[in-house]
């Protein structure tokens, strides 16, 4: 957002450099939350200030690569804590890119990030998930306010002159003031005056032991050294006259000296076996904003035409978003060791949009931009190696034979399975692999843990092809009169029930050589699997039907694309057909409710010649209109049966009324 709501400042009559600033009406909001609601995990202050430093000192970096003068002699980048007891302070220093008094107003003072307000709606609905939550849309700064009734902070911009500095001060009230200040050093500090209540007991946050916990818990991983005031034990000197054996009492005592208190090494550059799980999921945690632990990782250092290292992570949940393709999503990019941007989607294929994690680049220029990303070779080669990695690891879990990795992947089917079928049709040279990992219900076990290789061990001698029908749900599919010829026979039919599968289906016609048909679609052959007996009463069937075929044609000519004799159906009276090459009336109605227009296609009535109902059409004294309303009360519940919608329901129950009154 611009800064147009905080251009006309309240400036102080005693002290002109001294100007009061209103926040904008979603920081106020966003104020109220974090003072009001933000309790559950008041330690987070410490994550995002951190964050913020070194956030502020990658950019510095980058911005240095173009000006290194933009050090200003001082290229030994890293995050200071300065804990005041006496003052009830606590300071957060960093020698980053800085601030100047544009930068203060509009980075403080207003909410730049899209997306604020299902941000506060989300804030607002859950208290538990605050902690996660604060950072995820760039405000983690105000997260200060949950400890502090004040806030200090002192910038200079990097590159500007002493002179122009500035100081920010805010209570969280509504308002906040800026005035021009001379400060030496670039950077910036961030003063939290900390409430009565955080200032003892548990919830002292002056207590330096406690903060190098936080700093150890949330930001080990962070690259720049964190450092603080070291802490010596000094002994009270012993009266030379004392010969007891009493020891010396003492204290610690702080001195000039700071100390690094993470390990200052970003994870991603260590060997993964010097990096136990604990530390790979708070990395996690850290990156994501998920409260959860993730489901898998996987990290590695690719050697070849082009070298980059990656850390990849599979969530346990699906994000909300997760069916906005138009979402943000990627991964954070890094050109050795120099954060070059966040939500990288360049580096994953659409599908594999729910991944987390980051890649570091020893071959991309530090300059990229997402314009170059798109075009560059060697991210196309980072994607791949990304989508094979990614693939490689969720099949280890499908195929491996412990349990609770089973159950990984049961799980991380559950919520990302859908998805994964979008690649079907978007990376085709990944296509076997996607294939292999998905798992469906089928006519025998209403479980969704069928894989192709499974269905096609199970297949009857004789069987040429995976055969499978798609619905709207497992009851409709279940119930489909299109599965009679098939439990007759005794032949599995996998039954797919989500919206994405008419779609992608479309795209994978064979599984390791073996056919896949859609037994909803065109004519059943069933090759070997139909006898000779079989086969001979149906062409007399043909034969017999050919007067009552050629009069449905007629009366449902404007419904109808042709009316056959089934060879399909046992117990029910007649089913619709999609044409082969056709749209499905799945694929029609996922293509409309996306606001696509469907050209008008025409399904194919089939008839079972042994149904009474059809016997019923043949009989000769049946009068002309009432084998019309007959007709068409046979396609309409053919209709219904296929899960689609009459579009005159009334018409049909006329007609049927009609019928049971005579």
């Amino acid at each position: 957002m611009s800064e147009s709501k905080n251009d006309n400042p309240i400036v102080n009559e005693n002290n002109p450099e001294l100007k009061k600033h209103t926040f904008e009406a979603e920081v106020a909001q966003l104020l109220h939350l974090v003072t009001h609601s933000l309790y559950s995990n008041a330690d987070i202050f410490v994550r995002e200030l951190v964050s913020n430093a070194s956030d502020a000192c990658d950019k510095l970096r980058f911005e240095a690569t173009n000006d290194d003068s933009l050090y200003e002699d001082d290229g030994e980048l890293k995050i200071r804590i300065a804990v005041d007891e006496e003052a009830k302070t606590i300071t957060f220093i960093d020698n980053g890119i800085g601030m100047n008094e544009a930068d203060a107003i509009d980075n403080l003072g207003t909410i730049a990030k899209s997306g604020t307000k299902a941000f506060l709606d989300k804030l607002s609905e859950s208290q538990k998930q605050d902690g996660q939550l604060i950072g995820q849309f760039g405000v983690g700064f105000y997260s200060g306010f949950i400890v502090a009734d004040t806030i200090t902070v002192e910038s200079r911009k990097a590159g500007e002159p002493a002179e122009q500095g500035v100081r920010w001060i805010s209570d969280g009230s509504g308002s906040f003031t800026v005035e021009t200040i001379t400060k030496e050093t670039r950077g910036t500090s961030i003063t939290l005056h900390l409430k009565e209540e955080y200032t003892e007991g548990e919830d002292n946050y002056l207590d330096r032991a406690k903060i190098k916990r936080l700093v150890n818990k949330y930001s080990d991983h962070i690259s720049l050294p964190i450092q603080m005031r070291k802490e010596v034990w000094q002994e009270d000197v012993k009266d030379e006259n004392d010969d007891s054996d009493t020891p010396a009492g003492g204290e610690m005592v702080l001195t000039d000296e700071w100390e690094t208190i993470n390990k200052a090494s970003a994870l991603w550059t260590r060997s993964a076996s010097e990096i136990e799980d604990e530390e790979y999921v708070d990395f996690y945690k850290n990156i994501s904003y998920d409260m959860d632990e993730p489901l898998t990782w996987t990290h590695n250092r690719v050697e070849g035409r082009v070298q980059y290292t990656q850390l990849l992570y599979v969530p346990k949940k699906a994000p909300m978003d997760l069916y906005t393709r138009e979402q943000q999503h990627g991964l954070k990019l890094y050109v050795k060791r120099v954060f070059i941007m966040d939500d990288a989607e360049q580096l994953l294929p659409m599908y594999l949009r729910f991944v987390k994690g980051v890649i570091d680049s020893a071959d991309l220029p530090l300059n990229v931009s997402r314009e170059l990303l798109q075009e560059s070779r060697d991210v196309k080669s980072i994607r791949d190696g990304n989508a094979r990695r990614i693939l490689t690891m969720l099949a280890s879990l499908a195929n491996s034979e412990d349990s609770d990795k089973q159950d990984k992947f049961a799980q991380f089917y559950s919520e990302f399975g859908d998805v994964i079928k979008e690649g079907l049709g978007e990376d085709m040279g990944n296509q076997e692999r996607i294939a292999k990992l998905l798992r469906y219900a089928t006519s025998t076990d209403d479980k969704v843990a069928t894989s192709f290789e499974d269905y096609k061990a199970r297949m009857i001698e004789g069987q040429k092809a995976i055969y499978y029908l798609t619905a709207d749900n497992l009851a409709a599919a279940k119930n489909s009169p299109q599965l009679e010829l098939f439990k007759k026979k005794g032949i599995e039919v996998i039954l797919m029930t989500s919206r994405v599968d008419e779609w992608a289906m479309n795209f994978l016609t064979t599984f390791d050589d073996t056919p896949l048909q859609n037994i909803a679609k065109g004519a059943v052959d069933l090759g070997d699997l139909q006898d000779e007996e079989e086969k001979a009463e149906a062409e007399k069937a043909q034969e017999s039907m050919k007067p009552v075929v050629e009069k449905l044609k007629t009366a449902l000519d404007t419904r109808a694309k042709d009316v056959r004799v089934s060879n399909r159906l046992v117990d029910s009276p007649a089913i619709l057909v999609t044409a082969e090459g056709e749209l499905s009336p799945q694929m029609i109605q996922m293509l409309q409710q996306m606001g696509q227009e469907v050209p008008e296609t025409q399904p194919i009535l089939e008839v079972n010649p042994d149904h009474p109902l059809i016997k019923k059409l043949e009989a000769s004294e049946q009068a002309d209109g009432d084998f019309d309303k007959l007709a068409q009360v046979i396609f309409d519940q053919a209709l219904l049966a296929d899960g689609g919608q009459l579009d005159d329901p009334a018409a049909y129950l006329k007609r049927v009324n009609e019928l049971l009154m005579r």
